[in-house]
């Protein structure tokens, strides 16, 4: 008899919805499950696998394209490999760049062969910013597209917006796919039972949406405006400089500022400093401590009309040396 394949949770959403969030809690949650990660972003310096907890799960990161362009052959790979010790974990979760379409993703479960005959996509599960969406979704195809491709959708940051706003935005998403399941949530908490291992993948219902899914030729195109920027010293950071510059910064350009994400080494702490922004809504957090050795702080801007030179003076400036 042939092993039961094993079951993969896509994550998908739009920049700054909530996917690490989901992420870290499916990974921290008391579930006896043991899952494997597949981590991807836009740009080329790394920083979303920095933002996954540390787990005991291994994390696999690909940073050098869209996972539903360039990188689609370096997933097929990750998987095969993985799937030589399948015995080792109980599912798989990939959590896409938030500029991905999910089409293409979808797609290799289909089109390769051996991951078709070892891994099942279980449910393509889509975060949503109820504060941001309204205005973002007929601009951004990709996020009408994630939403058009959910099995689930986690309408998250419900804290954010009034009754009005959570109603006009559950109207648009069910007018883009009125085949989801819906979970309002903050911070992404849904219960887990409701997000993993629900085979809710329906092959069928997604061909209606893009007849040619499963065609080997790929047309999809990003936003050639949207570039993203990233930032790095050795130096370590002066707490005020930055909250200064980073706080003018945004208040200014946030509407350009799509998405913005940052592992700080704060002078005189022992700790990561996590900073994530979206537009002109920040947070920040104390990560894990900082491991013996180099502490590198990176700051990545995903955004549009935006001046790499300019940023880059600007966060040096921020530093103790400067």
């Amino acid at each position: 008899m042939d092993s039961p394949k094993v079951p993969v949770t896509l994550i998908t959403g739009y920049l700054g919805a909530g996917k690490t969030t989901l992420l870290n809690r499916i990974l921290t949650e008391r579930h006896g499950k043991k899952y494997a990660v597949i981590v991807n972003e836009f740009g080329e310096e790394g920083i979303d696998n920095e933002l996954v907890v540390d787990a005991d799960e291994e994390i696999f990161e690909m940073n050098n394209g869209c996972i539903c362009c360039t990188v689609r052959g370096d997933l097929i790979r990750i998987i095969s490999t993985l799937m030589k010790r399948a015995d080792e974990f109980d599912g798989m979760i990939i959590e896409t760049t938030g500029l991905a379409d999910p089409a293409p993703v979808v797609q290799t479960f289909f089109v390769d062969e051996d991951v078709q005959s070892k891994v099942a996509l279980d449910a393509v599960v889509t975060v949503v910013d109820a504060k941001h969406f309204l205005s973002a979704v007929d601009e951004e195809h990709e996020l009408a597209e994630q939403v058009a491709f959910a099995d689930i959708i986690l309408l998250n940051k419900t804290d954010l917006v009034d009754a009005d706003t959570l109603s006009h935005v559950k109207s648009k998403i069910h007018a883009l796919n009125k085949f989801a399941k819906v979970i309002e949530t903050v911070k992404s908490g849904a219960p887990l039972e409701d997000v993993m291992e629900r085979h809710a993948f329906d092959l069928t219902r997604i061909l209606e949406i893009e007849p040619g899914l499963l065609d080997e030729e790929d047309d999809h195109e990003h936003d050639e405006d949207i570039i993203s920027i990233s930032l790095t010293t050795d130096q370590p950071i002066e707490p005020e400089k930055f909250s200064q510059w980073i706080r003018g910064f945004i208040m200014e350009r946030g509407v350009d500022v799509l998405r913005t994400k940052g592992i700080l080494n704060l002078e005189g702490q022992e700790n990561r400093y996590v900073f994530q922004g979206v537009h002109m809504v920040m947070d920040s957090a104390w990560g894990a401590p900082w491991a013996p050795g180099n502490r590198s702080s990176k700051l990545v801007f995903i955004g549009r009309n935006l001046d790499e030179g300019e940023l880059n003076e600007a966060f040096q400036a921020c530093t103790v040396a400067a």
